[in-house]
């Protein structure tokens, strides 16, 4: 399995129109990607988002990144994000 830390800059001000444009990339993802299983938006205290990203396999991960319901959700994040998420990939061990 591969899993996916993605910290996201959101700009000041954009945080509710932000959660409702990835909740549903998140919805869209959960009900159409079956190698995908954990798609799921957190904040911590600091009021940070994470997503938080779970694959069966790097060609689940790689489908993900060209699936059109993530291409199109582009156009809903424009203006909402104050820079590039920072992205970690692991490899999960157990």
């Amino acid at each position: 399995m591969i899993a996916v830390i993605a910290k996201l800059n959101v700009a000041e001000g954009k945080e509710a129109e932000f959660e409702t444009a990835m909740l549903n990339l998140a919805a869209q993802v959960r009900a159409n990607e079956p190698g995908n299983q954990l798609y799921t938006l957190c904040k911590d205290a600091g009021g940070n988002y994470l997503m938080l990203e779970l694959y069966d396999t790097e060609e689940d991960v790689e489908a993900h990144g060209e699936t059109e319901h993530l291409k199109a959700s582009g156009a809903s994040f424009r203006g909402l994000m104050a820079g590039a998420p920072d992205i970690q990939r692991l490899e999960v061990i157990g």
